[in-house]
């Protein structure tokens, strides 16, 4: 079979042996089967443990609830989208045709998974050290300047906290889009900082949890 994905591999820093591994990764249910579920739920789990040991090795002083705390902070699902977006995962997926055209290949929650599968996937192919190369390669940024005083704070709080540290204006928040039935409804929100021109989304099950995200991804940014 011939290799594809190669600018893929390329950024992961790892080289698959079974591509048919890598392709079952990048597939959505909505394109066909054998899709990336499995791979994911493997991926959440590899990603949970790599993680887990790298704080529990780099923070020796935290106790057990702080470094869960940590963990929760950078594997949820903004944080996987922003690192799906950085490999620019969305490009490579397999969706099918009702997901392209309401541009699943930008939903958070699809490309957070598809990270997780591809985890999942290099962990099949060649193994924990390999997986764990890849998501240390990934995060290394976020573990060496993880705020680990601030990681309490809510995100809203931490954002305008910076913000008024600085004589900025408070950031204003705006739903973007509603999307599902009214059981099960996901809702996007922007975050709209004036003085750096900055926008950002979040999503969440509510409007509140929506605000969290877009204000935790805001800060970050504002921060780099």
């Amino acid at each position: 079979m011939t290799v594809k994905h190669e600018a893929l591999q390329t950024a992961l820093g790892y080289r698959f042996s079974n591509a048919w591994l890598l392709q079952q990764a990048l597939t959505h249910r909505s394109h066909s089967t054998p899709h990336n579920e499995r791979l994911e739920f493997l991926g959440d789990g590899v990603l949970n443990c790599i993680i887990a040991a790298e704080l529990y090795t780099r923070f020796a002083a935290l106790d057990e609830g702080e470094l869960s705390r940590l963990r929760a902070n950078l594997v949820r699902e903004e944080r996987l989208h922003q690192l799906a977006t950085e490999l620019a995962l969305g490009d490579e997926l397999r969706l099918g045709e009702g997901e392209l055209k309401s541009g699943g290949f930008r939903r958070p929650s699809i490309l957070a998974d598809a990270l997780e599968a591809l985890i999942g996937a290099v962990f099949v192919d060649g193994g924990f050290e390999a997986a764990r190369a890849v998501v240390l390669k990934r995060y290394r940024t976020q573990l060496d300047t993880l705020d680990v005083k601030g990681v309490d704070k809510d995100p809203k709080t931490r954002l305008q906290e910076w913000l008024q540290s600085r004589k900025y204006a408070l950031p204003l928040y705006s739903v973007i889009a509603t999307r599902g039935a009214a059981h099960d409804q996901r809702f996007e929100v922007e975050c709209f900082v004036r003085e750096a021109d900055l926008r950002t989304v979040g999503t969440g099950t509510s409007r509140r949890l929506a605000e969290q995200e877009a204000a935790r991804s805001a800060y970050e940014r504002l921060r780099e």
